[in-house]
C-alpha cells in the first residue's frame, strides 16, 4: 500500500462522528511520523474545497494537539472514513501556527505540568515546569491523540459550538 504524502501547511477534512466533516491543519511534522495540527468547524455536509484554505487562522481553532498520522496515511478515498488531503494553506507560514505549550495534570500532588516539546520532534520534552495546585495554566491538553479520538472530541466540540 502507497503511502499518502502530507507534510505542514495541508488541510484535511475530518470524518464526524455525527455526520459531515470538520478540518485540520497539519502544522508540524516529524519523522515518527507524529504530527501536531489545529482542527476547526463548523461541520460541512460534503469534504469542502480549496477556496476555505486562505481563511483558516490559528485563533479560530476549536482543537489543538499532537496527534498520530493513521487517519491521513491510508489515502485520500471519501468512500473509507479517512481523513482526506483537500490541500495546501497559501504562503504556509509556521510562525503564524505555534507549537504552544501543553498542560498536563498531575493527579498525585495536584497541580499541572506545563509542557514544552522539541520543534523537530514532536515526541521528545523540551523543557517540563511543575505548577502548584491553584494555578491556572494556559494551553492545549497535552498528550498523543489517535485519529479515531480526534474524530470523537471534534464532533463533541462541534456540537456543543452549535448549540
Amino acid at each position: 500500500m502507497k503511502r499518502a504524502r502530507f507534510g505542514p501547511g495541508d488541510v484535511f477534512a475530518v470524518p464526524l462522528r455525527s455526520g459531515g466533516y470538520g478540518l485540520g491543519v497539519i502544522a508540524r511534522e516529524t519523522t515518527g511520523r507524529t504530527l501536531f495540527g489545529y482542527f476547526f468547524g463548523p461541520v460541512h455536509e460534503d469534504v469542502p474545497g480549496a477556496e476555505l484554505l486562505p481563511r483558516l487562522v490559528a485563533a479560530d481553532a476549536v482543537l489543538v494537539g499532537r496527534f498520530g498520522h493513521l487517519g491521513l496515511s491510508r489515502g485520500p478515498t471519501a468512500s473509507n472514513g479517512d481523513w482526506i488531503t483537500i490541500g495546501r494553506i497559501p504562503d504556509w507560514d509556521p510562525a503564524n501556527w505555534p507549537l504552544p505549550a501543553f498542560v498536563r495534570a498531575e493527579p498525585i500532588r495536584g497541580g499541572a505540568f506545563l509542557v514544552t516539546y522539541d520543534e523537530s520532534d514532536l515526541l521528545r520534552e523540551r523543557d517540563v515546569r511543575y505548577f502548584p495546585p491553584g494555578v491556572v495554566l494556559d494551553g492545549p491538553e497535552d498528550g498523543l491523540m489517535g485519529a479515531g479520538f480526534v474524530e470523537i472530541r471534534l464532533t463533541r466540540l462541534l456540537a456543543a459550538s452549535a448549540e
